[in-house]
Parts: structure tokens; sequence; C-alpha cells
């Protein structure tokens, strides 16, 4: 099989497309022919070695797919063959075949395109679980959502607004916030030229909602945003820090949650398929139900052919793509890739 390998720490153009044996599933796992795969700000992570489930050099980066089950390990359905899914494999997702535990893997209703399938374990499947099971975010609160133009930032915008909160997004660039309003934000604010080391942002913040603080901050974008964003925090108010896009890991002060009451709460999606299978699985089943039935529509702003795998990575580490970039194996999608 075709698979494409990074062979020691790097970026995306040391990526190099190169025959390899096809796995064999092993107990409790199933072999999937890959149709498409997710890309998410994870996989750079993984090619730099800094990620906190990087592989072992050398390895196929590509951590959700949608594919057609071919074969599975002892102890697995056989019924399940030949069954469309998403799945999330952790690596391996950029090859013709990857290898996930049966447990990671929903299978995909027959109108979802397999382009948006994979668009939807990872990003939304992160937003979801935060916002619902860690956040416990309620109908009309406020929920303020950071790298909003990006693919977990939106589906956190899409998942809020669909639960009934009020959402104030942070996105840069013109584009990324319209996007970000199209999937239900109530505000859009561009961070790019506030003095994120004053009271710049929290004023801004609170000029929109009418004084009105965040009871939820959802960030995939860490350094001196998040430590900003903080600022604006309401009594009793919950922070997610979901990643660090930003490149810095904030640092939260104890005297600051202490005096408001706030909660900085972990989640990492990744290790709920060990963990807690059963609660991923059903939320993956909940969301691929909301994209067939159209209660959620999955923003796919780059479709690239499967011989350009490296080009969607470099989207993302260029940060040029708004919304989901999703490789194909045959080259079909909805949309091309812009600028590669």
């Amino acid at each position: 099989m075709k698979s494409w390998i990074i062979g020691e720490p790097g970026v995306p153009g040391d990526l190099r497309l190169g025959e390899v044996a096809r796995p064999a599933p092993g107990p409790g796992e199933a072999c999937i022919r890959v149709l498409a795969c997710g890309i998410n700000f994870a996989d750079l992570l993984m090619l730099k070695g800094t990620y906190q489930a990087t592989p072992p050099f050398p390895f196929a980066p590509g951590a959700e797919v949608c594919g057609i089950v071919e074969s599975v390990g002892s102890g697995g359905d056989a019924a399940s063959v030949g069954t469309r899914v998403v799945a999330y494999c952790g690596h391996g997702g950029l090859g013709d075949y990857a290898l996930a535990p049966l447990a990671a893997c929903a299978p995909v209703p027959d109108t979802l395109d397999p382009s948006v399938a994979a668009a939807i374990p990872v990003a939304y499947g992160s937003s979801e679980l935060a916002l619902a099971r860690r956040a416990r975010l309620r109908p009309g609160e406020w929920l303020l959502v950071s790298g909003a133009g990006g693919g977990v930032g939106l589906t956190a915008v899409e998942i809020g607004a669909r639960m009934g909160a009020r959402v104030f997004a942070l996105a840069r660039g013109a584009e990324k916030g319209a996007a970000a309003a199209r999937m239900g934000a109530e505000h859009v604010l561009d961070p790019s030229d506030i003095d994120l080391d004053g009271y710049a942002l929290r004023d801004a913040i609170l000029e929109r909602t009418g004084g009105a603080r965040m009871d939820v901050i959802l960030d995939p974008v860490g350094g001196a945003l998040s430590r900003a964003m903080m600022r604006a925090t309401a009594f009793e108010a919950r922070v997610l820090p979901l990643g660090f896009a930003g490149g810095d890991v904030p640092v939260f002060k104890a005297n600051h949650l202490l005096v408001k009451n706030v909660d900085v709460i972990g989640f990492w999606w990744g290790d709920y398929f060990p963990k807690c299978p059963g609660a991923v699985r059903e939320s993956l089943l909940r969301l691929l139900d909301w994209a067939a039935a159209g209660t959620i529509d999955p923003l796919v702003s780059d479709i690239v052919p499967f011989d350009r795998a490296p080009d969607a990575l470099t989207l993302l580490a260029e940060r040029r793509a708004t919304g989901k970039v999703v490789v194909t194996m045959d080259g079909a999608g909805m949309v091309p890739v812009r600028g590669a």
C-alpha cells in the first residue's frame, strides 16, 4: 500500500510517499480502507515530535478517517466488515489502509459524503464532549471561543450555539470572522490589533455584551490570548484549554482563580478512547446523526488529493485554512485546495 511517511521530526515538506506493508488488525482492531482523512493541528505537532501522543518515528500522520472496514482482528464482529465508518486511529490515516480500535469506530449514515464524515471525529468530537461533559455548558450562558476560524474553534461555535449558549468568537481576519458568524456566533472580534497585555480585550468584549462576562471559555490557542481572555471571566466561570496553537502554554495564577471561583478544566479528547470509550462513541453517533439531519453543517474549506497530502498540512501550518482540511484518496470533493 501507499503511505505518506515522516522519518524523523520535521515539517510537512519532509513527508515522503512510499510503499509499505498493509497493516493487519490485532485483537479489537479494524483495518480500514481509507476514503478520506481529516487533518488536525495535532498532526503538525506529531511531525515535530512534540505532541503528547507522538508515535515512534517513522510513521504516517493522520488521526481521523472515513473508510470501509476491510477486516477485523480477533474478538471483532465480522459483521462490521464492509461497513463505512469514521474512526479515530491516532496516526496512519494518510495511507491506503489504517488501523483503528473497533471501539473508536462509528457507522456513517449513507447520506454523508466521506469528506464531511472525516471532518467530524476530532474537531466536533472534541467540542461536543468538552462543552457538554466537561464545561457543563447551559442554555443562555456566554461562551467565548478563541481561534474561532479554525477547525476546532468553528465547531465549538456551532455546537455551543446549538446547545443554546450565546457565543462570542475571537477570529483573525474577515474571512474567518464571517465563517464564525455563519456558524452561530452572536459577536465576532478580531484580536489581531488588540494589546493582549492589558485590559483592552476584556473591555472590547464587555462593550459588545453590555457588561456580561464569559461563563465558559474554550481555548485552542493559548499564549497571551489565553491570559487576556481570563480577564473577562464571570463568577464560577469554566475555562478549557484545548490546545496551544499560538505556540505558548498558558500559566494560570491561582489567586486569579480563587477570587472569581474559576475552574480550569483539562480536556484531551484522545484519552477518552482507552478510558471512557462509551462516552466518545455516543458523542460520535450523535454528531453523525446531526450531520445527516442537517442540524450541524461541517465546514470543509479545503479538500486535497492524496498525492498532494503535504499541502494539506502546509495549509494548517501557514494558517490559511478557514474550516476543516480533508485529504481524499480519489481526489474528489466539494471544494478544491486553495493556494497550494
